[in-house]
């Protein structure tokens, strides 16, 4: 490159990496379970239609998980894809992330069971809970891993099973979500950018929009508990959606401003999918084209911190993103929590 020409971005960690040590995505995978949930389903068990829910959320079904089928299945199995795409075996993972708001128990970690599942026996592991914004939360601690040097490869999961905190009697939440998990492989690629920026951010003044109350140590299970309904997800859905809207946009600006880009220059949006009304709006307050915004919502409903790793595996998958491409991936969720992304492919 000539002294005069531009770079086509600005990795704005190139100040802290001494090193030359980058971060990059070697491979993804997902795993959905089988059994597929439609609206029309919903329609004999609560007041609901498939029109109502199509208009309000873009969600025409979702996954769920057998019973015997926990969160730690579905990581592993996303986990196993996500190796076979990098080309790597159990022996090399350092380290294993999983991001979940339903872990398969309170103790041990999801993660640790995942271990066990994959025989990674090297590896060391730890959950990371940031609900939606989960999987861009574990991505960003991972990349510090892989810069600091502490560790070589990370793999880095968002799973739920969210099925098993759904109040199947509340018609306002029980269309929203679906089961599943996204994983990615994370290394050092020589000559690669990867990931070039991370933006998180969260809000506690605003936890009581969309929680759960009961399961902790303010509200331990019991049968007072367990009769007024306490262990279901709970959420203020109008409240929810303008502060998703308002916090995703200003993440994925702050993103952009970072890279000296704007969002002409990225090739893909990988949007957490939780609405599509909120996936559109963040959309077009960004100034994005339409095909620049990347949907499955109507596949999956919403799966919280496995959304955005779900769909940015079939994006790969579907050749939607090539080499080179940059992408930009933005979440929101309880907490409040936010965060944005950008990636150089």
């Amino acid at each position: 490159m000539s002294p005069t020409t531009k770079p086509k971005f600005k990795n704005p960690r190139a100040k802290y990496n001494f090193q030359g040590r980058t971060c990059s995505i070697a491979g993804v995978g997902s795993y959905v379970p089988h059994k597929i949930l439609t609206n029309a389903d919903l329609e004999k068990m609560v007041n609901t239609s498939d029109e109502w829910i199509t208009t309000r959320t873009g969600i025409k079904e979702r996954h769920i998980a057998a019973k015997d089928e926990f969160t730690s299945d579905l990581g592993a199995k996303a986990a196993l894809r996500a190796m076979q795409t990098a080309g790597i075996t159990a022996d090399e993972i350092d380290l294993i992330i999983v991001a979940t708001i339903t872990p398969d128990m309170p103790f041990p970690s999801t993660a640790a069971l995942v271990q066990r599942k994959l025989g990674a026996h090297r590896a060391a592991a730890f959950d990371l809970e940031a609900a939606c914004s989960g999987f861009i939360y574990a991505l960003e601690v991972a990349q510090q891993f892989i810069m600091s040097r502490t560790y070589d490869t990370v793999l880095v999961i968002g799973a739920e099973k969210l099925s098993s905190i759904v109040d199947w009697q509340d018609r306002n939440t029980c269309v929203l979500f679906g089961d599943g998990a996204g994983a990615a492989i994370l290394r050092n690629r020589p000559n690669a950018h990867g990931l070039l920026t991370a933006v998180m951010g969260a809000d506690g003044r605003k936890a009581n929009l969309l929680f759960m109350a009961g399961g902790g140590s303010r509200c331990p299970a019991s049968a007072q508990s367990v009769d007024a309904r306490m262990h279901y997800l709970r959420m203020e859905g109008k409240e929810t959606f303008k502060s998703a809207v308002q916090a995703m946009q200003t993440a994925a600006t702050e993103a952009l401003r970072r890279c000296e880009i704007d969002i002409s220059r990225i090739k893909l949006i990988v949007p957490h999918q939780a609405n599509l009304r909120i996936i559109e709006a963040v959309g077009k307050r960004l100034g994005a084209q339409p095909e620049q915004l990347f949907v499955n919502l109507h596949k999956y409903g919403n799966t919280s911190a496995a959304s955005v790793a779900i769909a940015l595996d079939e994006a790969v998958r579907s050749g939607r993103v090539q080499s080179g491409d940059l992408l930009l991936l933005v979440v929101f969720g309880a907490g409040l929590t936010w965060g944005a992304a950008v990636i150089e492919w």
